[in-house]
């Protein structure tokens, strides 16, 4: 249990810290970094399934055409959810990111109401209603729907609830959406570097240092993440995920000094009560069970 929460509160850390890292390659267009991290990615994935000698799984592969369009759909999704991050921490959005990744766990609720037909019990619509309150108060005062962490949220939403009923367990699913997204990465940084446009090719040491860490960086949280959700409760794990974007909020308003008055604050207030609820019915139901 101590070791599970470890690896999940590493994980989390990690991916509230990567604004950090996106920030140190702002020179780089934000399309270029995502290919970047999508080749890098592949070339530790494939050290990893070799140390391990973890192949078994792609020879059954060919067979399951609908395996394959799971995946390649949750691939089209996690690129997209990583172009978005991307280009709002680069273009100073980490706050409306963040927003994204609170609002994740209500997401999942509501789509697997409305894809799976699960029943939703009374304080979980509650939740939901008070996050959706929060959401038109910042759609109000801002004057336009906070887009990023909308489509933040149902990106990865949506991307989790494939990734709930795929047939491969993280590394297999990760190192395959990884293989499928490949060729157009490659084929794009190969055009880019023959018109002499390529920010690699022309970047100083740090920066291409940086891009090929694009690989450990991706890999690394979500192998730690799988390793601690297979040894803790599905509770603590819940609450341990809104470590990430508190630690992106907290660098997006006192590190990179983006706008957070009283009247966002008020919607994200919202927001965070319809969360305090929903984590807390779920306690109170664990430990309901547990005491049955």
């Amino acid at each position: 249990m101590q070791t599970g929460m470890l690896y999940a509160a590493s994980a989390y850390i990690l991916w509230g810290l990567f604004p950090l890292y996106f920030k140190a390659l702002q020179g780089v267009p934000p399309l270029e970094i995502l290919f970047h991290r999508i080749v890098w990615a592949l070339v530790f994935l494939l050290v990893v399934l070799t140390s391990r000698q973890q192949w078994a799984w792609v020879g059954k592969l060919w067979r399951q055409p609908k395996v394959l369009a799971g995946f390649a759909a949750s691939a089209l999704l996690l690129s997209a959810n990583w172009f978005i991050y991307i280009w709002s921490v680069n273009s100073g959005h980490v706050v409306d990111a963040s927003l994204g990744y609170f609002i994740t766990p209500l997401v999942n609720v509501l789509l697997g109401f409305l894809i799976l037909h699960e029943r939703l019990r009374p304080v979980q619509w509650l939740a939901i209603a008070l996050a959706a309150i929060g959401v038109t108060w910042l759609t109000w005062q801002a004057g336009h729907l906070p887009w990023i962490g909308l489509v933040l949220a149902f990106t990865f939403g949506a991307y989790g609830l494939l990734r709930k009923t795929a047939a491969l367990g993280a590394l297999e699913g990760l190192s395959l959406e990884t293989i499928l997204l490949f060729p157009i990465a490659f084929c794009y940084l190969a055009i880019l570097a023959w018109n002499g446009q390529n920010t690699f090719m022309q970047a100083s040491l740090s920066s291409k240092l940086l891009l090929a860490a694009a690989g450990p960086i991706t890999a690394v949280p979500l192998l730690m993440f799988a390793a601690g959700a297979r040894r803790i409760k599905m509770s603590t794990l819940g609450l341990l995920q809104y470590i990430a974007p508190s630690l992106q909020l907290l660098l997006g308003v006192w590190l990179y000094g983006e706008p957070f008055g009283g009247e966002r604050l008020a919607g994200f207030a919202v927001i965070w009560s319809a969360l305090a609820v929903y984590s807390l019915e779920g306690l109170w139901r664990a430990w309901s069970a547990r005491t049955a």
